[in-house]
């Protein structure tokens, strides 16, 4: 029988489970099924446990991340160590490599991670989620957080551009979560569009599903997200305001208190913030909402393909992800201009008892299909004569 493959994960941090941490743990769940993964390397790791498959693993956290409180909110202070960060795990990879050898190399990245340098002779496999937004895409949003913030991103965003765009050479492929993601690294990196591959991210449709036929949907909108200012939360309530609906958020984060004061100063809307949610409630809140809403430009935009596998239409702004996912006038309706007034016109004609139609297009998305595609990357990647089959 041939030697398992010998696999490196890389993964920006360990420091809380969101989407990225849901993808890397369905690749660690991938890559265990058909080689071994001979380890886990990261910048950051707060020392929470994530998933089954993910806390097994032996980690490599870089110096600046062993640091005293880096592995929490500092970290994002700490941008311009990024590429400090990244070239330590390089050279300890390189000493795993010559230890014993290693087969392939597999990162996923938003942040930084994509430029971790293999070992020669090497394959990397970058899963990208975003080239690093606060440099490329979002940087303007991020600089309206804070004064220091914006003075970093103008002293350092230029090197970190050109130290970013340079390290892109250190991929093999890369394979995108979208095709705006896919576009998006193409351009950042002056790579060609065809070169980059897209995957999109497995969806636990086992774990959302309908309600019961028959079921009667409450009437109020559902918006689940990060309170951060590029979530677009803020056109969402103004739009809530003006269609005089019920609109329930749930989730945290550093733009809650002003949300919340927007929506204290509008005397008649009917905003209710319920914080972050467990699996259970949010499983309930998708089954009885109307309608959900996503306001903002994602690179994916997982819950919105988890509402519909829950039968809920979306309405979505008609950029980024949300192109590869909803179907307009079928799984939701989309709006084209970021404004109150485009979003709840978007609201009126979204399509009711769409069940059916929602969760079949959410079976696009299910792990099945994310493991026979990134099998595919990974076998080619190793050279293998015939796809790998993951192990049930």
């Amino acid at each position: 029988m041939p030697n398992r493959p010998r696999i490196i994960l890389a993964h920006d941090w360990l420091c809380g489970l969101r989407g990225g941490e849901l993808v890397l743990d369905a690749l660690a769940r991938l890559i265990s099924s058909i080689g071994d993964v001979a380890g886990l390397y990261t910048m950051f790791d707060d020392g929470r446990p994530l998933t089954p498959a993910i806390n097994v693993l032996p980690k490599t956290v870089a110096m600046i991340g062993r640091l005293p409180l880096a592995s929490t909110s500092l970290r994002r202070w700490l941008l311009p160590l990024y590429p400090s960060a990244v070239e330590d795990l390089s050279r300890r990879l390189a000493r795993e490599h010559a230890r014993q050898p290693i087969d392939l190399v597999v990162s996923t990245s938003s942040a930084a991670m994509k430029g971790l340098r293999p070992p020669t002779g090497v394959p990397h496999l970058c899963y990208i989620h975003s080239p690093a937004r606060y440099l490329w895409s979002q940087g303007h949003e991020y600089a309206k957080k804070s004064r220091a913030r914006a003075l970093g991103l103008a002293a350092f965003g230029p090197r970190l551009r050109r130290w970013d765009r340079v390290t892109a050479s250190t991929v093999t492929r890369f394979v995108a979560n979208s095709h705006h993601t896919a576009a998006l690294t193409a351009a950042c990196y002056g790579i060609k569009r065809a070169k980059v591959h897209v995957v999109h991210p497995p969806i636990r449709t086992e774990a959302f599903t309908p309600p019961p036929p028959g079921t009667q949907r409450d009437d109020f909108w559902l918006l689940v997200s990060a309170l951060e200012p590029y979530k677009r939360i803020d056109l969402a309530i103004a739009a809530a305001n003006l269609a005089r609906a019920r609109l329930v958020i749930a989730g945290s984060g550093s733009h809650e208190a002003q949300l919340r004061r927007q929506a204290e100063a509008l005397p008649s809307a009917r905003i209710e913030f319920v914080g972050r949610v467990s699996d259970e409630r949010l499983q309930e809140l998708f089954r009885t909402a109307r309608l959900f809403v996503h306001p903002q430009i994602e690179d994916f935009g997982m819950t919105a393909v988890e509402a519909q596998a829950s039968g809920l239409p979306v309405v979505a702004f008609a950029q980024g992800g949300a192109l590869d996912t909803v179907r307009d006038g079928i799984t939701g309706a989309l709006f084209r201009a970021p404004s109150p007034e485009a979003l709840a016109e978007a609201a009126r004609r979204c399509p009711k008892d769409a069940d059916q139609a929602c969760r079949a297009n959410a079976l696009g998305f299910t792990q099945a299909r994310f493991d026979q595609a990134m099998a595919t990357h990974i076998s080619e990647l190793l050279g293998s004569s015939q796809t790998l089959v993951p192990s049930a």
